[in-house]
């Protein structure tokens, strides 16, 4: 909404100065703002920042401030408190020359026939019957719960679209965070960096592995593995690894191409 806009726009030259690497607001300073520029108070006003963390862009004012070859995000800093942090880059996408992995598709035809599509509803759902987190990881993995919706500490409201968790042939514990993007979306470092502070908090002693997933067509689906780097006051996110793979009928996958599979395997 464009009254987002001005309203964040104001916020933000208000508590910038040049040369900032961060710019803290609160959300009594968005209350400000609706009364500086007669707009009726936002019922809710977290809706603001969440919108620019997670839907919109910012506006021109706001990222043509940030350094070259680096962006402005929004970050919680706790309950109501918020942060303009620098990132390079702070979205990505999946690379368009990787190998297709082909995997004999699991997911039941009756969930095709009623369930199709490329949604991030739909894509969880073939993730989830083909075990691609398992096949992508490494690990036996149980999805434990979907679109969870919880506030932590230093960081405020959090959403993850699915949590897994997981353990290694030598006994380790994984908790796998997913973001899912439906195709032409692009993964936030935001996202990332509540994945992993979620993790910490919750799961104090069982390793983190933050994943993406998205749909590159109705079958094929990329794989990311993620993290952040800081870099003195600068974010980088950054893959760990990346992998895609292609849904295919059990007469899809040629006796070659295992072959060419089972030899990749051994290197």
């Amino acid at each position: 909404m464009a009254k987002y806009d001005d309203i964040i726009e104001l916020v933000f030259k208000q508590n910038f100065q040049e040369g900032a690497v961060r710019v803290s607001f609160s959300r009594d300073k968005l209350a400000e703002a609706c009364d500086k520029l007669k707009i009726e108070r936002i019922k809710n006003l977290g809706d603001i920042p969440y919108s620019f963390r997670f839907r919109k862009e910012l506006p021109p004012s706001i990222t043509n401030t940030a350094p070259p070859n680096a962006e402005w995000i929004i970050i919680g800093s706790g309950v109501g408190s918020y942060e303009f942090r620098l990132a390079a880059p702070a979205k990505i996408t999946p690379t368009n020359n990787r190998q297709r992995i082909k995997i004999p598709d699991a997911t039941p035809e009756i969930v095709k026939k009623y369930a199709p599509g490329t949604d991030e509803q739909a894509l969880l759902t073939k993730v989830r019957y083909n075990r691609l987190v398992d096949i992508f990881s490494g690990l036996t993995c149980y999805s434990i719960q979907n679109h969870l919706r919880t506030t932590i500490d230093n960081v405020g409201q959090i959403e993850i679209d699915e949590i897994y968790l997981g353990i290694s042939k030598k006994g380790a514990h994984y908790v796998i965070p997913c973001q899912a993007k439906s195709p032409g979306d692009r993964f936030g470092i935001v996202q990332v960096m509540q994945d992993i502070e979620f993790c910490k908090q919750r799961y104090p002693n069982v390793l983190c592995k933050p994943i993406a997933l998205q749909f590159l067509s109705e079958q094929d689906v990329a794989i990311l593995e993620l993290t952040v780097e800081e870099e003195g006051d600068v974010f980088r996110l950054t893959v760990v690894d990346e992998r895609h793979y292609q849904l295919t009928g059990k007469d899809g996958i040629s006796s070659n191409e295992i072959t060419l599979y089972c030899q990749q395997e051994s290197i």
